[in-house]
């Protein structure tokens, strides 16, 4: 491709370059607008400058790859309702035999998750139970963080809907769900392996003597808190307290009786504090938010009707399944139930209907986990991959049978306006003819039929994912690179783009700034309760021999 004239050039590049620099720091100090935004910002500036048409930039947005990007999305906000993620929080610790035990079970259940439900998701659940659970066993966090970001990175690499890059080229490749896991399943699987053994290597010392005890009187993290775990995948925000939200779902079903029992005031702020001494006998934690929770309830509940001001004062969450946990709880050790239950609201009436609710809610966890595995059967037949994670995700709503608001509202629409920026700035890149003359110059050395060409190749994306992300660097390269191999055969062609697959998504190992993932778990450790911070220089350490290694050894096991 010929290079665009001077003017288009030099203000396409700057525009690329803007939309660059709030991408991979989005907290720059001259414009801290965040990477969305950035992204639009780049997108607009391709429009004013008048490198690509506004015809041309709404035609650059690839609907197919948003559609999968919302359908999984949604699908993993009722895999998270349905408590799969608590699931695997609670495999990381049972029965753990130990630090490299522990580690090895992080690499494996990390790897499979974000395979299946993205590693961005897996990382966002996974760090802060990874956290609990060496503070429990007094071991260091450092080498448990690494291994949930480096290996969720390679596992995503496996299928289509694990990372972003895959849906691009999953689309644009027309490789079908099923071609594209048997192609890299195999250089998934060893790498997961020779990634654990870097690490057991690297940190075999430290994992085998237990950090002493720092402080005698530190609070005890119990199995329950391990298991708690909830979070949002449009915030990456998460509630750190099982408590918290037992007590606001409890008083939300407070302020739902005080409006279908109109008839004499209730004194439910007597009832609050009553369950109140109940829980702290029992020594079970209260969330210090109860207290202004429980003067809006009172507010509601002295009789009169409440005004729309204060019905939405009060905080409303999944009353049904967090109700459900309380009761779980109030089990005694052999099983009976505990002689210090809380106190119903309705009495006897309460305490009959919670049957129906528990088997209400098993029945939804089980339709959940059934649309899923459906959903992945059907995109191991090939169907269309875009419309079956669409069709998947309002199933789902469907069988909830309610207002679906809640759940929409924790997909993550700035990562979808995100892409829509990003797929307009990297077409007006391309338009000025820089991507195609770079790649000319470096074509005759990346040849895809021998190693010496596999190794540049690989070298060239890895350095790209590094600098410009791996999103971007798919969107630059993926149709040249399947062009240049097309020419060798049509299987180098397919052999081109899982090369690419893989490649780019372990080069997010490199460092801490090369993948999402790697960010997300830094960002999530920071921000824990006993935070722990993960530095550039000691994950560049482990990051650059885990990544050539495990990048070398999966090239040579991927098939077509």
């Amino acid at each position: 491709m010929a290079m665009a004239p001077i003017v288009k050039v030099v203000l396409g590049s700057i525009a690329f370059a803007i939309f660059w620099v709030l991408a991979v720091f989005p907290a720059v100090p001259l414009m801290p607008i965040g990477r969305t935004a950035g992204s639009l910002l780049g997108a607009m500036l391709m429009v004013i400058f008048r490198v690509i048409t506004p015809d041309q930039a709404y035609a650059a947005i690839d609907l197919p790859i948003l559609g999968l990007l919302f359908g999984t999305m949604v699908v993993s906000v009722y895999l998270e309702r349905a408590d799969m993620f608590v699931y695997l929080g609670k495999l990381l610790s049972w029965k753990s035999k130990g630090a490299k035990d522990l580690l090895c079970r992080i690499c494996l259940i990390s790897a499979i998750s974000s395979a299946f439900f993205t590693n961005d998701t897996s990382c966002v659940v996974l760090t802060e139970f990874v956290l609990k659970i060496a503070r429990q066993q007094n071991l260091p966090p450092h080498p448990f963080l690494l291994a949930l970001a480096s290996s969720a990175n390679i596992g995503s690499s496996a299928t289509p809907i694990g990372n972003p890059q895959n849906l691009v080229i999953a689309v644009q490749s027309k490789i079908s769900f099923g071609n594209f896991l048997f192609g890299i399943f195999p250089a998934m699987f060893v790498g997961v392996i020779v990634n654990a053994l870097i690490l057991l290597c690297m940190y075999w010392k430290l994992l085998s003597v237990h950090k002493d005890e720092e402080d005698a009187t530190m609070e005890v993290v119990t199995e329950e808190d391990v298991t708690s775990h909830r979070f949002s995948p449009a915030k990456l925000s998460h509630l750190t307290s099982s408590n918290s939200q037992e007590w606001n779902s409890e008083l939300e079903s407070i302020n739902i009786y005080s409006y279908s029992n109109p008839i004499g005031p209730t004194d439910h702020s007597e009832t609050i504090r009553n369950r109140g001494t109940l829980i702290e006998s029992d020594n079970i934690h209260v969330s210090p938010n109860v207290n202004s929770y429980t003067s809006q309830v009172e507010t509601l509940g002295n009789g009169g009707n409440p005004t729309e001001s204060e019905i939405h004062k009060v905080p409303s969450l999944q009353s049904e399944s967090v109700r459900h946990s309380i009761s779980s709880k109030e089990t005694a050790d052999d099983g009976s139930m505990s002689s210090k239950c809380i106190p119903s609201l309705n009495g006897s009436e309460h305490q009959n209907s919670s049957s129906p609710k528990k088997w209400k809610r098993i029945l939804l966890k089980t339709c959940v986990y059934l649309v899923t595995i459906g959903m992945l059967v059907a995109l191991l037949l090939g169907l269309n991959m875009s419309w079956t994670a669409i069709t998947a995700a309002l199933a789902l709503v469907l069988l909830d049978f309610k207002d679906a608001g809640p759940c929409l509202e924790k997909v993550s629409y700035l990562l979808l306006i995100f892409f829509c920026g990003m797929f307009i700035t990297v077409d007006g890149f391309n338009k000025t003819g820089i991507p195609s003359n770079l790649w000319d110059f470096m074509e005759p050395y990346a040849k895809i039929d021998h190693i010496r060409g596999m190794a540049v190749l690989a070298a060239v994306i890895i350095v790209l994912s590094n600098l410009a992300s791996n999103v971007p660097t798919v969107l630059l390269l993926g149709a040249r690179v399947a062009a240049s191999a097309a020419v060798i055969s049509p299987a180098s062609e397919k052999k081109a783009w899982l090369v690419l697959a893989w490649v780019s998504t372990v080069a997010g190992n490199l460092s801490l700034l090369g993948s999402a993932a790697n960010l997300i778990v830094c960002e999530q450790a920071r921000q824990a309760h006993h935070g722990y911070n993960l530095k550039f220089w000691s994950h560049l350490k482990f990051g650059v021999p885990s990544t050539i290694i495990v990048t070398a050894i999966g090239l040579t096991l991927i098939r077509v």
